[in-house]
Protein backbone atom coordinates (compact mmCIF):
# COMPACT_ATOMS: atom_id res chain seq x y z
CA UNK A 1 0.00 0.00 0.00
CA UNK A 2 2.74 2.63 1.07
CA UNK A 3 4.85 1.49 -2.38
CA UNK A 4 1.28 2.63 -4.39
CA UNK A 5 0.84 5.40 -2.35
CA UNK A 6 4.53 6.34 -3.37
CA UNK A 7 3.91 5.25 -6.72
CA UNK A 8 1.07 7.36 -7.37
CA UNK A 9 2.94 10.79 -6.18
CA UNK A 10 5.75 10.38 -8.02
CA UNK A 11 3.71 9.88 -11.46
CA UNK A 12 1.67 12.69 -10.60
CA UNK A 13 5.00 15.01 -10.03
CA UNK A 14 5.98 13.49 -13.44
CA UNK A 15 2.97 14.59 -14.87
CA UNK A 16 3.46 18.10 -13.17
CA UNK A 17 6.95 18.51 -14.78
CA UNK A 18 5.99 17.31 -18.11
CA UNK A 19 3.31 19.93 -18.12
CA UNK A 20 5.85 22.81 -17.00
CA UNK A 21 8.16 21.89 -19.69
CA UNK A 22 5.10 21.38 -22.88
CA UNK A 23 3.74 25.38 -21.61
CA UNK A 24 7.26 26.61 -20.97
CA UNK A 25 8.03 25.25 -24.86
CA UNK A 26 4.61 26.72 -26.32
CA UNK A 27 5.28 29.83 -24.77
CA UNK A 28 8.96 29.89 -25.87
CA UNK A 29 7.81 29.32 -29.31
CA UNK A 30 4.96 31.08 -29.64
CA UNK A 31 5.34 34.29 -27.70
CA UNK A 32 6.33 37.80 -29.00
CA UNK A 33 9.89 37.97 -30.23
CA UNK A 34 11.91 41.40 -29.41
CA UNK A 35 12.90 43.34 -32.27
CA UNK A 36 10.54 41.23 -34.56
CA UNK A 37 10.37 44.29 -37.37
CA UNK A 38 12.69 45.87 -39.74
CA UNK A 39 13.69 48.28 -37.27
CA UNK A 40 17.25 48.68 -36.94
CA UNK A 41 17.52 46.42 -40.26
CA UNK A 42 20.01 49.08 -43.13
CA UNK A 43 18.44 49.85 -46.30
CA UNK A 44 20.77 46.98 -47.49
CA UNK A 45 19.75 44.32 -45.03
CA UNK A 46 16.06 44.96 -45.86
CA UNK A 47 16.69 44.68 -49.17
CA UNK A 48 18.63 41.35 -48.96
CA UNK A 49 16.11 39.18 -46.96
CA UNK A 50 13.14 40.90 -49.76
CA UNK A 51 15.65 38.92 -52.02
CA UNK A 52 15.91 35.67 -50.23
CA UNK A 53 12.17 35.70 -50.23
CA UNK A 54 11.81 36.83 -46.37
CA UNK A 55 9.41 39.70 -45.41
CA UNK A 56 11.53 41.71 -43.03
CA UNK A 57 8.69 43.83 -41.36
CA UNK A 58 7.23 40.45 -40.19
CA UNK A 59 7.66 39.24 -36.49
CA UNK A 60 10.46 37.28 -36.10
CA UNK A 61 10.40 33.64 -35.15
CA UNK A 62 12.67 31.48 -33.68
CA UNK A 63 12.10 28.97 -35.78
CA UNK A 64 11.85 26.30 -33.42
CA UNK A 65 7.96 24.24 -34.24
CA UNK A 66 6.13 24.52 -31.27
CA UNK A 67 4.53 21.39 -29.21
CA UNK A 68 0.90 21.42 -31.43
CA UNK A 69 2.91 21.17 -34.58
CA UNK A 70 5.48 17.88 -33.20
CA UNK A 71 2.59 16.53 -31.79
CA UNK A 72 0.67 16.82 -35.30
CA UNK A 73 3.94 14.96 -37.40
CA UNK A 74 4.05 12.72 -34.68
CA UNK A 75 0.50 11.02 -35.17
CA UNK A 76 0.83 11.22 -39.18
CA UNK A 77 3.99 9.44 -38.65
CA UNK A 78 2.80 6.83 -36.21
CA UNK A 79 -0.95 6.53 -37.92
CA UNK A 80 0.79 5.11 -41.04
CA UNK A 81 4.38 3.78 -40.03
CA UNK A 82 5.26 0.75 -42.85
CA UNK A 83 4.43 2.89 -46.08
CA UNK A 84 7.33 2.57 -48.42
CA UNK A 85 7.82 5.48 -51.25
CA UNK A 86 11.01 5.15 -52.06
CA UNK A 87 14.32 5.10 -51.14
CA UNK A 88 14.10 8.34 -49.21
CA UNK A 89 10.90 7.80 -48.13
CA UNK A 90 9.99 5.05 -45.65
CA UNK A 91 7.78 5.20 -42.91
CA UNK A 92 9.11 5.34 -39.02
CA UNK A 93 8.12 1.30 -38.67
CA UNK A 94 10.47 0.62 -41.36
CA UNK A 95 13.23 3.11 -40.09
CA UNK A 96 12.91 1.53 -36.48
CA UNK A 97 12.67 -2.21 -37.80
CA UNK A 98 16.28 -1.38 -39.70
CA UNK A 99 17.80 -0.28 -36.66
CA UNK A 100 16.33 -2.64 -34.29
CA UNK A 101 17.40 -5.49 -35.93
CA UNK A 102 20.52 -4.17 -36.52
CA UNK A 103 20.79 -3.50 -32.84
CA UNK A 104 19.68 -7.15 -31.93
CA UNK A 105 21.93 -9.05 -34.43
CA UNK A 106 25.25 -6.75 -33.36
CA UNK A 107 24.08 -7.80 -30.08
CA UNK A 108 23.10 -11.23 -30.48
CA UNK A 109 26.79 -11.55 -31.55
CA UNK A 110 28.76 -9.87 -28.92
CA UNK A 111 26.39 -12.62 -26.37
CA UNK A 112 28.61 -15.25 -28.52
CA UNK A 113 31.42 -14.29 -27.70
CA UNK A 114 31.35 -12.29 -24.59
CA UNK A 115 29.68 -14.60 -22.36
CA UNK A 116 31.49 -17.73 -22.79
CA UNK A 117 35.06 -15.69 -23.08
CA UNK A 118 33.93 -13.69 -20.01
CA UNK A 119 33.22 -17.49 -18.41
CA UNK A 120 36.83 -18.16 -19.15
CA UNK A 121 38.34 -14.91 -17.60
CA UNK A 122 36.09 -15.19 -14.61
CA UNK A 123 37.09 -18.76 -13.68
CA UNK A 124 40.95 -18.86 -14.49
CA UNK A 125 43.23 -16.10 -12.60
CA UNK A 126 45.56 -17.18 -15.69
CA UNK A 127 43.16 -15.77 -18.21
CA UNK A 128 42.33 -12.82 -16.75
CA UNK A 129 46.01 -11.72 -16.17
CA UNK A 130 46.67 -12.63 -19.75
CA UNK A 131 43.75 -11.00 -21.49
CA UNK A 132 43.24 -7.47 -19.53
CA UNK A 133 45.96 -5.46 -21.22
CA UNK A 134 44.15 -6.31 -24.56
CA UNK A 135 40.48 -4.84 -22.84
CA UNK A 136 42.12 -2.04 -21.06
CA UNK A 137 43.21 -0.86 -24.80
CA UNK A 138 40.27 -2.00 -26.55
CA UNK A 139 37.40 -1.39 -24.60
CA UNK A 140 38.08 2.84 -24.31
CA UNK A 141 38.07 2.83 -28.15
CA UNK A 142 35.14 4.75 -29.62
CA UNK A 143 32.98 2.26 -31.66
CA UNK A 144 32.71 4.80 -34.20
CA UNK A 145 36.01 5.12 -34.88
CA UNK A 146 35.67 1.75 -35.85
CA UNK A 147 33.68 2.81 -39.02
CA UNK A 148 35.75 3.77 -41.23
CA UNK A 149 38.04 0.15 -41.09
CA UNK A 150 34.89 -1.84 -41.37
CA UNK A 151 33.77 0.20 -43.83
CA UNK A 152 36.66 -0.32 -45.70
CA UNK A 153 37.28 -4.33 -45.13
CA UNK A 154 33.61 -5.31 -44.93
CA UNK A 155 32.25 -3.10 -47.97
CA UNK A 156 28.30 -3.24 -46.87
CA UNK A 157 27.75 -0.28 -44.74
CA UNK A 158 24.84 -2.44 -43.14
CA UNK A 159 27.33 -5.11 -41.96
CA UNK A 160 29.35 -2.23 -40.72
CA UNK A 161 26.77 -0.81 -38.68
CA UNK A 162 26.44 -4.69 -37.29
CA UNK A 163 29.97 -5.06 -36.81
CA UNK A 164 30.10 -1.33 -34.75
CA UNK A 165 26.88 -2.55 -32.64
CA UNK A 166 29.21 -5.76 -31.94
CA UNK A 167 32.22 -3.82 -30.93
CA UNK A 168 30.36 -1.81 -28.70
CA UNK A 169 28.17 -4.26 -27.11
CA UNK A 170 30.87 -7.00 -26.23
CA UNK A 171 32.86 -5.23 -23.42
CA UNK A 172 30.18 -4.42 -21.01
CA UNK A 173 28.81 -7.96 -21.11
CA UNK A 174 32.70 -9.51 -21.32
CA UNK A 175 33.37 -7.19 -17.79
CA UNK A 176 30.47 -7.95 -16.13
CA UNK A 177 30.61 -11.57 -16.74
CA UNK A 178 33.70 -11.90 -15.54
CA UNK A 179 33.13 -10.00 -12.80
CA UNK A 180 30.04 -12.03 -11.77
CA UNK A 181 31.94 -15.29 -12.48
CA UNK A 182 34.86 -14.41 -10.25
CA UNK A 183 32.63 -13.33 -7.35
CA UNK A 184 30.41 -17.03 -7.17
CA UNK A 185 31.12 -17.92 -3.42
CA UNK A 186 33.97 -20.53 -2.75
CA UNK A 187 31.70 -22.57 -0.69
CA UNK A 188 29.39 -23.35 -3.83
CA UNK A 189 32.68 -24.42 -5.49
CA UNK A 190 33.80 -26.26 -2.72
CA UNK A 191 30.45 -27.75 -2.80
CA UNK A 192 30.33 -28.73 -6.29
CA UNK A 193 34.14 -29.94 -6.05
CA UNK A 194 33.26 -32.50 -3.08
CA UNK A 195 30.98 -33.71 -5.32
CA UNK A 196 32.85 -34.56 -8.23
CA UNK A 197 30.26 -32.29 -10.18
CA UNK A 198 32.20 -32.39 -13.88
CA UNK A 199 33.08 -28.75 -15.21
CA UNK A 200 30.17 -28.37 -17.52
CA UNK A 201 27.17 -29.03 -14.98
CA UNK A 202 28.79 -27.03 -12.51
CA UNK A 203 29.39 -23.77 -15.30
CA UNK A 204 25.68 -24.32 -15.71
CA UNK A 205 24.23 -25.31 -12.58
CA UNK A 206 26.40 -23.46 -10.10
CA UNK A 207 28.10 -20.69 -11.52
CA UNK A 208 25.84 -19.53 -14.44
CA UNK A 209 22.56 -19.18 -11.63
CA UNK A 210 24.96 -17.22 -9.12
CA UNK A 211 26.77 -14.69 -11.95
CA UNK A 212 23.10 -14.18 -13.68
CA UNK A 213 22.43 -10.87 -12.12
CA UNK A 214 25.72 -9.51 -12.89
CA UNK A 215 25.95 -10.80 -16.46
CA UNK A 216 22.24 -9.55 -16.70
CA UNK A 217 23.63 -6.09 -15.99
CA UNK A 218 26.17 -5.95 -18.46
CA UNK A 219 23.89 -6.77 -21.24
CA UNK A 220 21.56 -4.12 -19.78
CA UNK A 221 24.28 -1.49 -20.35
CA UNK A 222 25.42 -3.05 -23.01
CA UNK A 223 22.10 -2.72 -25.02
CA UNK A 224 21.71 0.91 -23.83
CA UNK A 225 25.54 1.51 -25.72
CA UNK A 226 24.13 -0.24 -28.38
CA UNK A 227 20.54 1.95 -29.01
CA UNK A 228 23.04 4.74 -28.62
CA UNK A 229 25.50 3.85 -30.94
CA UNK A 230 23.50 2.40 -34.02
CA UNK A 231 21.73 6.32 -34.62
CA UNK A 232 25.40 8.00 -34.96
CA UNK A 233 26.77 5.06 -37.11
CA UNK A 234 23.07 5.29 -39.19
CA UNK A 235 23.82 9.09 -39.90
CA UNK A 236 27.30 8.19 -41.29
CA UNK A 237 26.15 5.13 -43.50
CA UNK A 238 22.94 6.61 -44.43
CA UNK A 239 20.27 4.19 -46.27
CA UNK A 240 17.89 3.30 -43.79
CA UNK A 241 17.23 3.20 -39.96
CA UNK A 242 15.96 5.93 -37.40
CA UNK A 243 19.66 7.40 -38.01
CA UNK A 244 19.59 8.20 -41.34
CA UNK A 245 16.01 9.26 -40.80
CA UNK A 246 16.84 11.84 -38.52
CA UNK A 247 19.73 13.06 -40.68
CA UNK A 248 17.71 13.45 -43.67
CA UNK A 249 14.96 15.46 -42.04
CA UNK A 250 18.09 17.91 -41.16
CA UNK A 251 18.97 18.15 -44.20
CA UNK A 252 15.27 18.71 -44.98
CA UNK A 253 15.05 21.57 -42.49
CA UNK A 254 12.40 19.78 -40.61
CA UNK A 255 13.18 20.13 -37.37
CA UNK A 256 9.14 18.97 -36.55
CA UNK A 257 10.27 15.32 -37.41
CA UNK A 258 13.63 15.78 -35.63
CA UNK A 259 12.19 16.26 -32.93
CA UNK A 260 9.49 13.68 -33.35
CA UNK A 261 12.81 10.66 -34.24
CA UNK A 262 14.72 12.13 -31.10
CA UNK A 263 11.31 11.34 -28.87
CA UNK A 264 11.14 7.96 -30.71
CA UNK A 265 14.71 7.29 -29.78
CA UNK A 266 13.99 7.96 -26.29
CA UNK A 267 10.84 5.80 -25.53
CA UNK A 268 12.03 2.94 -27.49
CA UNK A 269 16.02 3.12 -25.49
CA UNK A 270 13.45 3.25 -22.69
CA UNK A 271 11.19 0.25 -23.50
CA UNK A 272 14.71 -2.03 -24.01
CA UNK A 273 15.90 -1.33 -20.50
CA UNK A 274 12.97 -2.29 -19.11
CA UNK A 275 12.89 -5.42 -20.92
CA UNK A 276 16.14 -5.87 -19.33
CA UNK A 277 15.00 -4.48 -15.72
CA UNK A 278 12.30 -7.34 -15.83
CA UNK A 279 15.01 -9.92 -16.76
CA UNK A 280 16.57 -9.03 -14.15
CA UNK A 281 14.25 -9.35 -11.18
CA UNK A 282 13.18 -12.70 -12.91
CA UNK A 283 17.17 -14.22 -12.53
CA UNK A 284 17.49 -12.35 -8.95
CA UNK A 285 17.57 -14.36 -6.08
CA UNK A 286 17.73 -13.65 -2.28
CA UNK A 287 20.05 -15.72 -0.62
Amino acid sequence: MKNAHLNFRAAMVSLLIFVVFVGAWQLSTTGPSIGGSSAGLTAEQIEYEKMMGRDPGAAKSTGFPPPVEVARASWGHLSDPFYDNGPNDKGIGIQLAHSLARVGLGFLLAMAVAIPLGFLIGMSPLMRKAFDPFVQVLKPISPLAWMPLALYTLKDSDVSGIFVIFICSVWPMLINTAFGVSAVKREWLNVASTLEVNPIRKAFQVILPAAAPTILTGMRISMGIAWLVIVAAEMLVGGTGVGYFVWNEWNNLSLTNVIFAVLLIGVVGMLLDLMFAQLQKVVTYVE
